[in-house]
């Protein structure tokens, strides 16, 4: 669920594997970002999309994901020329910024290859934070605590250099769930409030789903143009939006994005991240005010769901 073993590991006959087999695996990482961003990058899955992978020739997607106490996550690590690799887990607790545990179970070929159970506890502030992760490793192949060691060393590694150029928006709006999402993915009303105050949008094409798109020019107050073109790969009703931000129609990737609504007290609580593709480019962003901007933007969609 959280980083897939090294896919160089090896698969053996059951009947081969030392019946010493299990171990405790203990990693830490520093982070240069806030707690609150590194919480959202560790149990977002746009973000683990990233940053899961244990090295650049394998990707990693994730196929169902509720990331809830008790929901399921199944993902599928790639390399080419190597099976496939299937991680099915489940979230068992989820302390906001805090603690999270969750199972997972490793399989290749439709065959067990191990399960454990990852805890992963958190501390920090809003300039820098830390994860300390524990891998409790039961194997059922060969050399699987050494694909552990790698895969969970690179994935942190990895999880720190996203986290750092990971940009999170949020704000708390006092309406139910199904009125703000209502709002955000609706084509007709969608554009009537994306983007900073003063700023209109031009849709080319739009088309709300899994697998759609939204071509659009985002037009300044003083006329500028920025030509954007999103691909969403994920929309789970009331709950998720899973989207790529490129520089215009079929342009350079510019972020990894998500959106998730979260009911509060009969309130919806917003989240927008975005992966940025370089440290650069995030730095750019918030050089140009890009924080202030977003909260314009959410604002304008709480404006626009309460008067409507």
């Amino acid at each position: 669920m959280n980083s897939h073993p090294d896919t160089a590991a090896e698969s053996h006959p059951a009947s081969n594997v030392d019946t010493n087999r299990f171990a405790t695996l203990a990693f830490e990482r520093e982070v240069e970002a806030p707690l609150s961003v590194l919480w959202q990058a560790w149990i977002s899955p746009a973000a683990r999309a990233v940053w899961s992978s244990p090295s650049p020739d394998v990707s990693v997607e994730i196929i169902e994901a509720n990331t809830s106490v008790g929901g399921r996550e199944v993902s599928i690590c790639k390399s080419d020329g190597k099976p496939h690799i299937r991680c099915e887990g489940e979230w068992l607790v989820l302390q906001p910024e805090t603690c999270s545990i969750n199972h997972e179970v490793i399989s290749e070929q439709g065959v067990t290859r191990s399960a454990s159970l990852v805890t992963a506890d958190f501390s920090g502030t809003e300039e820098r934070s830390r994860i300390a992760v524990t891998v409790q490793l039961s194997s059922l192949a060969a050399d699987m605590e050494e694909g552990y060691r790698q895969g969970f060393g690179a994935g942190l590694e990895n999880l720190a250099g996203v986290a750092e150029r990971t940009m999170l928006l949020q704000r708390v709006i006092n309406a139910p769930r199904n009125l703000v999402w209502a709002a955000w993915m609706n084509p007709d009303t969608l554009p009537q409030w994306w983007g900073p105050e003063g700023f209109s949008c031009r849709t080319t094409r739009i088309d709300l789903r899994t697998g759609g798109e939204w071509v659009f020019d985002m037009i300044a107050p003083d006329g500028t143009v920025f030509p954007n073109h999103h691909l969403y790969n994920v929309v789970q009703p009331e709950e998720r939006i899973g989207y790529t931000l490129l520089w215009g129609e079929n342009g350079p990737k510019h972020a990894d994005a998500w959106v998730s609504l979260e009911d509060e007290n009969g309130a919806t609580r917003v989240t927008l991240g975005m992966v940025f593709s370089t440290a650069a480019e995030f730095q750019d962003a918030k050089g140009f005010g890009a924080v202030e901007l977003g909260q314009q933007t959410l604002g304008k969609l709480e404006r626009f769901v309460l008067s409507n």
